[in-house]
């Protein structure tokens, strides 16, 4: 049927002229009015109605036109009219508003009082279909420009909502007695409730609403599907049928347009609790969670589970959903647990513990262990996934297995085994530390839960805030009965004196009474003091010269005697310089060997610092030492990262500036100024006043107070040569044992690490161009490896390289290969796993990008 908008006169027939004095005749008996319009449609006469929309169409006779208005509002009234007004409801009444729309800025509008208005114009739109005046008014406000009409028609629409349209609306389908169904029309009337915050901040802005805000509109259509879910639970008590479809598909209309944390913040409480003692309820949410469309399941299920906290409640609530729906099962065992990886632990707890409260649901269970184990021991998912994605696994690994029971755990031994040999050593064959500590964690978790032949194993790791998480996960939570209902509230903890805690150090001293035969002198009524922190003072003394310490650190058997050598052994060194010269290898080889046979606190900081004083003091032949004992034999991972660490931290200490003369001056200064008598000095006092007044005021701007610091020479610039370029000789070739391009991945990522750290270091240095292209020829190789450790160190190496490297010695030296590197780091940037390496690519691309447009810039 054609717009209202668009009709005119002369199309209604002109006989069609006697039927408007009946319809709107100044009779104020609405029965009288109703009785007749009722006979005209019984005969299938609907001429008058037409009539009567042509008259509110196009006529300005006030009067005429409140009468029209009065047959109108009779015609939507609740009280039972029969057959009359069903005809006008279900084929006139979107008419009827748009023309209202149509007219609201017209000047008889404007001579209605308020009452008149409200009764007669705005009731038609709350009395009528409510589904077809929240079509019309979203429609009528998409068209009106700004005006006190459009002002008018949106104050309709909010008394609409706050007067329970939306309940009223999602009440009539449950009824079954809304619009003959039509797939339109119901895509029509979803994405309007579902889009209404939405589209009118679009029409509105910046003057929208407080009531069309997400958080407002969104708690205000929660409400109304639980008052539809309310009424339907007490029509299925009294024996009616209702229906939930449409209900349904707006909870998925609404979620797929991403408010399901608002909609579920209010309506996942309400359910669980609801759900807990009233089996209706529970059939009611069932059915309600079948209905909702596949499309739009998961924002759905993905929604409740966030929101609802708890396996027990979310069992009642979707029942065995998980079993009836493929696409939910598929949601909830594998891609919120293995292809997800941002959910927090509480979810995680939430899934696995509704797969495993029904017996029926936990073969799911099992299956979810199995993909677990599979994807958490496989060597490809550990080197190409992020490490917080191995985190999240782990989780749902330990998780899993702490929900089994005896007899499945004993099915599933041999897999859980293989499992946990097999992924033990995927992470702890990676370079990074996480992973390894990883592994090491829940190999320890998973041993302890099958109890093989009550062995378990241990390993020495540092325990963390992310260890103790996964430690504590073996432990299953108390049931949700337990707990208080969310609307109870908490009740208020009694006050507790805090009890002060004596200490140790010094006890307190209770005062008793002396008896009367107690002897004087005697010392049993004495306190003893508290000797708890006491130290047994060592006999031996630290040695005094270079050679002492060395004999001590290789042939003494007294570890008190040991102990005291390796402290003093870092000062010792930087004290004889000249001594240390003619010892600096062989002390070096003594304590790269050293054992902790007596574990002396703190070893391998003492040993660490030690050597790096040795390479400082004596730079060539010490770095010569340790980057040609990096690639012999009968050397540990352990010893081959210390020489690494080693090279680094004393390159990093020459490369600084020297300081070590200034110190003598500023403590003599001091020591001056503190012991020197004031007599002895005639001006010494002015100097103080000077000071005080120096230190006292504030100026704005006083120039340069302070001498230029003066140029120093830098130690590592001559020596940068042997710390670099013996560390890239015999990379290719594989010891018996150490492989450096095959297993030895954390060995390799540290080298590229520490060999980039050596070019940055050596910036401005003669040799830097030198150094950094042997480096980029080195890790040019290695820029696709599957380790992600390596992939960082060669992403920090480039860095470097693009750091210290002059712009005209860089673009010469990628001049071949310019775009091929700026693509691979551009592929990087975007598609790596890890996110460390991300942020390495793209801060290369931007110094890249820097030296391009340096170059191209100068003269």
């Amino acid at each position: 049927m054609d717009d209202m908008q668009s009709m005119r006169e002369e199309e209604i027939p002109a006989s069609l002229g006697r039927c408007d004095l009946t319809l709107t005749s100044s009779s104020s008996d609405p029965r009288e009015r109703i009785s007749t319009l009722q006979t005209l449609t019984s005969s299938s006469d609907t001429r008058e109605l037409i009539a009567t929309l042509q008259t509110l169409n196009s006529s300005s006779d006030t009067r005429e036109l409140i009468s029209t208005l009065q047959t109108l509002n009779d015609l939507t009234a609740d009280v039972p009219c029969g057959a009359a007004s069903a005809e006008f409801k279900s084929s006139y009444y979107t008419r009827t508003l748009q023309v209202l729309i149509s007219r609201i800025n017209v000047d008889w509008v404007q001579k209605l009082t308020v009452a008149q208005r409200r009764d007669l114009w705005d009731g038609l739109f709350f009395h009528g279909p409510p589904e077809q005046a929240l079509l019309v008014l979203m429609d009528g406000l998409g068209t009106l420009s700004p005006s006190a009409g459009r002002d008018h028609l949106v104050d309709i629409l909010e008394e609409f909502l706050r007067s329970g349209g939306l309940d009223r609306l999602l009440w009539s389908y449950c009824q079954g007695q809304g619009p003959r169904e039509s797939p339109q029309l119901r895509e029509a009337l979803l994405g309007r409730l579902a889009g209404l915050p939405d589209l009118t901040a679009n029409r509105l802005h910046p003057h929208n609403r407080e009531l069309f805000l997400p958080e407002r509109y969104c708690a205000l259509l929660a409400n109304a599907l639980l008052h539809a879910l309310e009424n339907t639970c007490q029509a299925l008590r009294n024996g009616c049928d209702c229906s939930l479809v449409f209900v349904a598909q707006v909870l998925g209309k609404v979620c797929i347009h991403g408010n399901s944390a608002l909609v579920f913040g209010l309506l996942a409480p309400r359910l669980s609790l609801c759900t807990r003692s009233d089996v209706v309820w529970q059939r009611v949410s069932w059915k309600l969670m079948e209905n909702v469309p596949e499309r739009w399941l998961e924002p759905v299920v993905t929604g409740m589970v966030l929101a609802i906290g708890r396996p027990a409640a979310l069992s009642r609530v979707l029942g065995n959903l998980v079993l009836k729906n493929k696409k939910a099962q598929f949601l909830l065992t594998h891609k919120m647990l293995l292809l997800q990886y941002h959910h927090p632990t509480a979810v995680l707890r939430t899934i696995l513990g509704y797969l495993a409260a029904d017996r029926e649901r936990r073969p799911l269970l099992i299956q979810v262990l199995r993909s677990v184990c599979e994807t958490w021991s496989s060597p490809s998912s550990v080197r190409n996934t992020p490490v917080e994605q191995q985190l999240y696994v782990s989780r749902v690994l330990l998780l899993s297995a702490s929900l089994l029971k005896g007899e499945e755990i004993t099915l599933l031994r041999s897999e859980l085994l293989q499992c946990m040999l097999g992924g033990m050593q995927s992470h702890l064959d990676s370079g990074v530390v996480r992973l390894r500590r990883l592994g090491m964690v829940v190999g320890e978790c998973l041993s302890s839960c099958m109890d093989l032949n009550g062995t378990k194993l241990a390993f020495e790791f540092e325990r963390d805030e992310e260890t103790e998480e996964l430690r504590s996960l073996m432990t299953p939570q108390e049931d949700e009965d337990s707990d208080p209902d969310p609307e109870d509230g908490l009740n208020p903890c009694p006050d507790v004196t805090p009890v002060p805690r004596e200490s140790p150090m010094l006890p307190e001293l209770e005062e008793t009474p002396a008896e009367p035969d107690s002897d004087l002198d005697s010392d049993d009524d004495l306190t003893p003091y508290d000797m708890s922190c006491d130290q047994e003072l060592s006999k031996a003394t630290p040695p005094r010269y270079l050679s002492d310490c060395m004999d001590a650190l290789q042939t003494s058997s007294d570890a008190g005697h040991v102990e005291l050598s390796l402290r003093a052994a870092e000062g010792l060194v930087r004290k004889n310089v000249s001594t240390t010269r003619e010892v600096s290898v062989q002390m070096a080889r003594v304590l790269l060997h050293l054992e902790d046979r007596f574990s002396t606190p703190g070893f391998l900081s003492l040993r660490h610092t030690t050597m790096v004083a040795l390479a400082v003091t004596d730079p060539a032949p010490v770095a010569k030492y340790l980057t040609s004992e990096f690639y012999s034999l009968n050397y540990s991972l352990r010893q081959r990262l210390d020489m690494l660490e080693v090279l680094a931290m004393s390159a990093q200490e020459l490369s600084q500036p020297i300081r070590a003369g200034e110190a003598p001056n500023e403590r003599a200064a001091l020591v001056a100024e503190v012991t020197s008598y004031p007599g002895d000095d005639p001006v010494h006092w002015r100097q103080v006043v000077e000071r005080r007044i120096q230190g006292k005021t504030r100026r704005i701007s006083k120039g340069v107070t302070r001498p230029p610091a003066k140029g120093t020479a830098n130690r590592y610039a001559p020596v940068a040569g042997h710390f670099f370029f013996p560390l890239l000789q015999n990379h290719d070739r594989p010891q018996v044992t150490f492989d450096l391009l095959g297993s030895d991945h954390l060995v390799l990522g540290r080298l590229i690490h520490t060999l980039g750290l050596l070019v940055h270091l050596a910036v401005n240095a003669p040799v830097a161009p030198q150094m950094g292209r042997a480096l980029l020829d080195f890790v040019w190789a290695l820029r696709y490896h599957a380790d992600q450790m390596v992939r960082r160190g060669v992403l920090f190496a480039v860095c470097s390289v693009f750091l210290s490297m002059p712009s005209e010695s860089l673009l010469t030296e990628l001049s071949e290969t310019l775009f091929e590197t700026r693509a691979w780091l551009a592929d990087v940037a975007e598609a790596d796993t890890d996110a460390d390496c991300r942020s390495l690519a793209v801060q290369s691309l931007v110094l890249l990008e820097k030296s391009l447009k340096r170059q191209l810039e100068a003269p």
